[in-house]
């Protein structure tokens, strides 16, 4: 089956797929849209810059900010994008400004834990159903460390390859997250495998089962973290 991608929302028709052989998509410049660019890592900041379209860079993650003929004014929509054509515009959507992890100063994002999972089941197999990262700030020992909340529907050949395999993908895409492991101020990511279902539990914990709600990739903390746990608690005592 042909398909198209696109990239709307409730506030716009923001870019389309003009080419089938290129994942990048076209931005809508012609439809009543004024666009602006937060360099990512810049948007928690108190003086943060907001570009405009001539202004931005390829490869650069940027929050997406709107003002439109509809009435929105410099709405920020929670979107990360990032440009990978400037004649035409082209972007990739990489995820959501809200969802990262950066209790360290890391600021790693859904692109760079999605890559760094799929690099893992290349290396050493395995297939993922949901996951989700959270810093462990204060652990009983040692040092601080992202956990990586798995769950597999096939496991890997090798889970201890696919670990490595994991904290390496998110050291090549991540500058800060590889000072942070080079400086001992974090050690290597930590793989804690759940029960099948934990996920679906963690939202039915919450009142969040649905299609338009999905378990949150990443976290700044570990609210979501507690969930999985106690919805793993509940999975084993029911098995039980």
């Amino acid at each position: 089956m042909d398909t198209v991608e696109l990239f709307p929302a409730s506030e716009g028709f923001f870019a389309y797929q003009d080419q089938l052989n290129n994942p990048g998509l076209r931005l809508n410049v012609d439809d009543g849209i004024f666009y602006e660019f937060i360099p990512a890592g810049e948007y928690f900041d108190e003086n943060r810059r907001r570009l405009a379209l001539h202004e931005v860079e390829l490869g650069v993650q940027y929050a997406l900010i709107i003002t439109s003929n509809a009435g929105l004014w410099c709405y920020d929509i929670g979107d990360t994008i990032k440009f990978v054509s400037e004649d035409p515009y082209r972007i990739v959507v990489t995820g959501r400004i809200k969802h990262f992890t950066s209790a360290f100063g890391e600021h790693v994002i859904a692109e760079e834990v999605e890559g760094a999972l799929r690099d893992a089941m290349e290396a050493a197999g395995g297939v993922v159903t949901e996951f989700h990262v959270a810093p462990e700030v204060n652990p009983s020992e040692g040092l601080p460390f992202h956990e990586w909340f798995i769950e597999f529907s096939e496991l890997p050949k090798n889970l201890a390859a696919f670990s490595e395999a994991v904290n390496e993908g998110v050291i090549q895409r991540n500058p800060y997250y590889r000072d942070l492991i080079s400086g001992s101020i974090l050690r290597n990511a930590q793989l804690r495998l759940l029960e099948k279902g934990a996920f679906h539990q963690a939202m039915a914990n919450r009142g969040k089962l649905g299609g338009q709600n999905k378990p949150p990739r990443l976290a700044n903390g570990r609210d979501f973290a507690k969930d999985l746990e106690r919805a793993e608690t509940t999975l084993k005592k029911e098995s039980n």
